[in-house]
């Protein structure tokens, strides 16, 4: 089913990146933009993960590095059965993480600098289990894929503003500014609401399968309400220059009052919190305990490099 999804979310994103090239440049337009939807799509495919990561600068760390990062992704990644991924780490004081990776062999997790100096050893838990749960769910690849297409279509829309004036398949044909209008606006919009509906649905499976893996799912909403209340105080300039990767993180790394960030690609927080809330209730105290992992007592808050 993932690979379905991911193909459909291929075929949808490339036809709109060939649309958009037609506009600009006619049939040849359209052929331009198809052999160049398709290298994307194959590097997109096999590099996804890497793309991220560099969009990013982010630094693998291992046990010598962060010792106590990566003992915790490893202790949750054995209760989600998945195999260890790489761990990563972003330097930002915005608190915030992503997972990506083609498959969970090729999985990766990435978190910021400021995550771990703001969050306690339970809240962090509570992260990782939820970009663990994206790499369970094969989440990944949809999600790096989208934001490497996402972008393209950004630099089209750029590349019809500087061009101006689209033409019809005709050189001597009249300008259109309708095409202009749809290369320019409405173009990234469709990219935005494909990105807006996956997203909602993921995030919230994402918490709800995070909390199980992690057992304490009032730990996840925690950590969620401090990241939201800190990231929109704290800019992360590479995620305000990279929008169209915004959906990738487990909150919402840009500031609502960017237009950038009109069409959030993350669900409400407040509902998030509220499903972790009413979960919690349901769990026994059995279920809840093993959240405290090994070395957690006496360590109210970060850091956890």
């Amino acid at each position: 089913m993932a690979y379905f999804r991911t193909a459909l979310l291929l075929a949808f994103m490339t036809a709109l990146f060939v649309g958009v090239g037609g506009l600009l440049g006619g049939q040849q337009g359209m052929v331009m933009a198809f052999a160049l939807a398709a290298i994307m799509n194959l590097i997109a495919w096999w590099n996804s993960d890497k793309l991220a990561l560099a969009a990013y600068r982010a630094q693998p760390v291992d046990e010598r590095s962060a010792p106590n990062l990566v003992q915790i992704v490893r202790e949750l990644a054995i209760r989600a059965a998945v195999p260890m991924p790489r761990v990563y780490l972003i330097e930002s004081p915005q608190p915030n993480a992503f997972a990506t990776g083609r498959n969970p062999h090729n999985g990766a997790v990435a978190v910021t600098s400021g995550l771990l100096q703001r969050l306690s050893r339970d809240e962090i838990a509570g992260v990782i289990a939820h970009e663990l749960a994206h790499i369970k769910n094969r989440d990944t690849l949809t999600m790096t894929i989208t934001a490497t297409l996402a972008g393209a279509l950004g630099m089209l829309s750029n590349m019809a503003m500087l061009m101006g004036r689209p033409r019809s398949d005709r050189q001597d044909g009249p300008a259109n500014p309708l095409a202009l209008l749809a290369a320019m606006v409405l173009a990234p919009l469709a990219a935005s609401v494909v990105q807006f509906a996956i997203s909602r649905t993921r995030e919230y499976e994402a918490d709800r399968l995070g909390a199980m893996i992690c057992g304490n799912p009032l730990a996840l909403a925690s950590a969620l309400a401090n990241l939201h209340t800190t990231a929109q105080r704290i800019d992360f300039n590479r995620a305000e220059n990279n929008p169209a990767t915004a959906h990738m993180f487990i909150v919402n790394p840009l500031h609502l009052r960017r237009m950038g960030a009109l069409f959030s690609t993350h669900p409400p927080m407040e509902e998030r919190i509220r499903r972790l809330q009413a979960m919690a209730g349901e769990l026994t105290p059995v279920a809840v305990a093993p959240a405290r992992l090994a070395g957690t007592e006496g360590h109210p808050r970060g850091p956890w490099g």
